[in-house]
């Protein structure tokens, strides 16, 4: 016989055991019946009845969304905007729906450089081998020849990509407020070079190897009765950690290791990258900067380790440019 019961009963159960073991004596009888009740709970019926598979769709189409004329992310069959709580009492779930719809969107946007804005994807580094991390920019066609003017854009810190300035803003709102393609087809348009960088993409992330663990009675000099007590704990103790961890995360993610891309391991050092390998080699007299939030901190660290000083212009967010010289400290 198996029972279910609801998280909102599991958790004080938890916490009514640690309180009964730390009692007397007395207390053993209640303790015991309260660990076969927990034995008997049927944890896979109990995770599925509070939560849904942690499976999405993995296209627009797949979560019946679609981007209307105005750019605007809509239901295609009620015309309404993204609901986040789409399962009540779900937050978990709602949130991991909501992940999985923003790594969609990241790729449209990614579509939407190279299909609206005819930008390149540049891979970087740009010495990089087969097997090694990547990650990628994006450049028009004349950003390292356009004599005259060249554009890079720097996005802020978080889940955006190059491209976005916040993926909520592209669910919530309109891409015009969320991307930063506006901002492209303008510079294009009055004949700018455009660079856009991709600060975020940092590393790769792969499936962590599984590491055997040897049993402490292998290699202990202990007596075996020791050495068996000692193991019993041990496996008890596994086994509740196994148990409340199945609770709190009943869908357990695979669990990953992250594989930096070589000298792009942060915001900074991309940029500087980037700097180095594409923006100093340009041919523009004048380099112009639209940096959103962490974006302008990453912009500032360049300019401040720069080996020659350098003219910059600094553009706004709000449209109104100021010019602005920052003299590297370096001689």
């Amino acid at each position: 016989m198996s029972i279910s019961l609801s998280s909102l009963i599991l958790l004080p159960i938890w916490i009514s055991m640690a309180q009964i073991q730390q009692g007397g004596p007395d207390e053993k009888e209640k303790t015991t019946a309260l660990k076969d009740l927990l034995s008997r709970i049927d944890l896979d019926e109990l995770m599925k009845k509070d939560e849904p598979p942690l499976d999405f769709p993995d296209t627009l189409e797949g979560f019946e969304y679609a981007f209307n004329e105005k750019g605007q992310l809509r239901h295609i069959k009620t015309g309404e905007p993204f609901v986040f709580n789409y399962r009540e009492d779900l937050h978990r779930w709602n949130q991991k729906r909501y992940e999985a719809l923003g790594e969609i969107i990241t790729k449209y946007v990614y579509e939407l450089l190279e299909k609206d804005c005819n930008l390149k994807k540049i891979s970087i580094p740009v010495d990089a081998t087969e097997s090694e991390p990547k990650s990628f920019i994006f450049m028009s066609e004349d950003a390292l020849t356009n004599p005259q003017k060249l554009m890079v854009l720097i996005h802020g810190s978080g889940v955006v990509r190059a491209g976005q300035w916040a993926r909520r803003l592209i669910i919530n709102e309109d891409l015009d407020s969320g991307t930063q393609i506006p901002f492209i087809k303008r510079a294009m348009d009055e004949g700018y070079g455009v660079i856009v960088l991709n600060p975020n993409e940092n590393y790769i992330e792969v499936e962590k190897p599984k590491i055997p663990v040897q049993s402490s009675s292998d290699s202990s000099d202990e007596p075996a009765e020791k050495r068996e007590r000692k193991d019993k704990v041990s496996k008890e103790t596994k086994k509740r950690r196994d148990f409340y961890e199945k609770y709190r995360n009943p869908q357990r993610e695979k669990e990953m290791m992250q594989l930096y891309i070589r000298e792009n391991g942060s915001p900074e050092e991309h940029a500087v990258y980037v700097w180095d390998h594409f923006i100093a080699q340009s041919a523009a007299e004048k380099v112009f900067f639209v940096a959103h939030s962490y974006g302008g901190l990453a912009f500032v660290e360049l300019v401040y380790n720069l080996m020659t000083p350098v003219s910059v212009y600094v553009v706004k967010c709000s449209a109104t440019t100021e010019p602005a010289t920052y003299p590297s400290p370096h001689p």
